[in-house]
């Protein structure tokens, strides 16, 4: 654990006693994620490739037995929400507790006997920059309550409950992706995922030892995956697997795209998704050859490729995340794509070392030229997974 978190644990803790009296019967942390390549796949039954940021969400919890969920979050101006869980319903609560309690409700619901916690929360990962800070959220709690519950589930076990929490209770139809990458992922790896039977291999991607950075450039423009256009684009890509008579569009090979486009006829927007997803599975697997055979450079074409087919295709993309992309690309970077659901949040850029200080100058000049919010760049650094932290 690095100094910095250490520090965040330790301060999660005093205040945890603060709020509740006595001391936490562990810290956890749990980490957002960047996708590297594989967007809008997860709920096509396709593939992933997400790496773990240093940035987490981290809880001091201890249990209870009487049947009392007790919240509070550092970054929320709020006092401690006090919830039974015996009421726990999807659907009732629109607020930030919701992915807590919807954790709660989808043990108890899978027949674990979780009968309640005192829960202090704080978080490094930038709310609504596509980064999975809800996974984070979520998956820090599952995990906790893994440990203090003895309920003896594995990492992908715990990402499939945060999920269930987060389509069903908190309402967003969202993929595995972000769950899993914040249980499983490896420092120094990129996962490679299969969202189908959650197969997975650690893929090593160690930017810094070939004199490569990777940038986040976080555009300030927040989305919400639980608005409308995110369930259209899924519910479009079920209805273009319905008329191809496939269970998913993953079951669609690449080298029959063209005539399975030419059998959806008019259905215009249906073509679209399903373009994308096919050729977006099909970046993925090239993306893991490429680093399987130490050609991490050769990746940026394919980043290229990726957000225009997000943008064109799948249009989940925005003004600000197109400039960062053409912005960074002109200013020498190796690739660049939009990461997450899209409608804002960040994108990735993938650069020389030397490359770096051209390049943010660059987004920040054209971001105050178009009179955009000044974009926040950082650098993401292959990190760990969820784990106890004390």
């Amino acid at each position: 654990m690095s100094e910095s978190s250490a520090a965040v644990a330790g301060s999660v803790a005093e205040r945890f006693e603060q709020l509740y009296g006595a001391a936490p019967q562990g810290v956890w942390a749990a980490p957002g994620r960047v996708n590297l390549i594989g967007e809008h796949t997860d709920y096509n039954d396709g593939f992933v490739m997400p790496f773990a940021l240093p940035h987490t969400a981290v809880a001091a919890v201890s249990r209870r037995d009487d049947g009392v969920l007790r919240l509070h979050s550092a970054d929320v101006d709020s006092p401690v929400a006090e919830l039974r869980v015996e009421d726990l319903t999807p659907g009732t609560d629109k607020g930030w507790t919701a992915y807590p309690a919807g954790v709660v409700w989808a043990l108890r619901e899978a027949g674990h006997r979780v009968t309640g916690a005192d829960i202090h929360l704080a978080s490094t990962v930038p709310a609504g920059a596509g980064l999975s800070s809800s996974a984070a959220l979520e998956v820090v709690v599952a995990l906790a309550l893994n440990d203090l519950y003895e309920l003896d589930l594995g990492g992908w076990q715990v990402a499939r409950l945060c999920q269930r929490a987060e389509n069903v209770y908190v309402g967003a139809p969202v993929g595995i992706m972000d769950q899993t990458a914040s249980a499983c992922c490896e420092s120094g790896h990129a996962l490679f995922l299969d969202t189908r039977d959650l197969s997975r291999r650690q893929i090593p991607f160690d930017l810094a030892a070939e004199g490569l950075r990777l940038l986040v450039v976080d555009t300030q423009v927040k989305h919400s995956h639980s608005e409308g256009e995110y369930g259209k684009r899924r519910a479009g890509c079920e209805k273009g697997a319905a008329l191809l008579g496939v269970d998913a569009l993953r079951d669609l090979p690449h080298e029959e795209l063209d005539a399975a486009l030419g059998r959806l006829g008019d259905e215009e927007e249906v073509r679209r998704l399903v373009r994308h997803v096919v050729t977006e599975d099909a970046r993925v697997e090239r993306v893991v050859s490429l680093l399987e055979a130490g050609d991490t450079r050769a990746i940026g074409p394919v980043l290229i490729e990726g957000h225009a087919s997000l943008r064109d295709d799948f249009r989940v993309s925005c003004p600000e995340l197109d400039l960062v992309v053409e912005t960074a690309v002109d200013a020498g970077a190796l690739g660049a794509r939009m990461t997450g659901g899209g409608f804002g949040g960040s994108a990735i850029v993938l650069t020389e070392e030397a490359g770096v200080p051209a390049i943010t100058k660059a987004v920040e000049e054209a971001f105050a030229t178009a009179g955009y919010t000044a974009p926040r760049v950082f650098e993401a650094v292959p990190s760990a997974g969820a784990r106890r932290v004390r």
